[in-house]
């Protein structure tokens, strides 16, 4: 999802001139006059200047949420970890404009503001397409509240520390290790009806400390086979 030339180039001006002037002071007309194109060209690309900040996020909600779309719940983790390297994958794209983005907005309280918004979208549409895929399991609304907040939490932890970085690495081996606590924590999605009857269960056993390992193999194998 690049970004057109001229498009481009009216994110390059207000980016400089929100540096060089401040975000407040900076108009719309001075970002088209910056770019070389008219203030009705601007709006044919952007709502308003701070669209011209922050990556089509309705483009990119589309793309994630048509990943999401094209999965069921025998996939649903592969389906998420793709749809949030998605995400980052915009922004690493784009990397000098999302560096510049990054230092802007940590200086503007009204863009982050709007950054907060924006990720609460992202969060929003991987709660529904989680809760679908629950639905009618105990819980649902609330293991998918949960997941949504992991995967979000997973993915801006790696882009910040990227960001943080310059940019100076391929944040995609991060995101993947990241990703592995999101999918340990929620490996039971791969079986959304949960534990069948006569499924696998866990047993604890406790053993006096002088008992020796042939005891122990014994007991549990005595344990397993009265229930067979």
């Amino acid at each position: 999802m690049a970004r057109s030339p001229t498009s481009q180039r009216l994110a390059d001006a207000a980016i400089r001139l929100f540096n060089e002037r401040g975000y407040d002071e900076t108009t719309v007309d001075d970002i088209a006059a910056r770019a070389g194109v008219s203030r009705s060209t601007f709006f044919r690309y952007y709502r308003s200047k701070d669209d011209v900040i922050f990556p089509d996020h309705d483009a990119l909600l589309a793309k994630v949420e048509a990943r999401l779309r094209a999965s069921t719940a025998d996939t649903a983790i592969v389906a998420v970890c793709d749809a949030v390297r998605i995400v980052l994958a915009h922004y690493v794209e784009d990397a000098e404009v999302s560096l510049r983005r990054y230092r802007l907005v940590g200086r503007v309280p009204a863009l982050r503001d709007r950054e907060i918004v924006s990720v609460a979208r992202y969060q929003r549409l991987f709660r529904e397409y989680v809760g679908d895929w629950l639905a009618g399991s105990p819980d649902a609304a609330l293991r998918a509240e949960l997941m949504a907040s992991s995967v979000v939490a997973a993915h801006n932890q790696v882009l910040r520390g990227w960001l943080r970085a310059g940019g100076s690495y391929d944040p995609f081996e991060p995101l993947d290790h990241a990703l592995q606590y999101v999918i340990r924590t929620f490996r039971h999605l791969e079986n959304l009806e949960g534990p069948r009857d006569g499924g696998d269960q866990v047993v604890v056993a406790a053993f006096p400390r002088s008992a020796s390992p042939d005891d122990v193999m014994d007991a549990i194998r005595a344990h397993l086979g009265s229930r067979s």
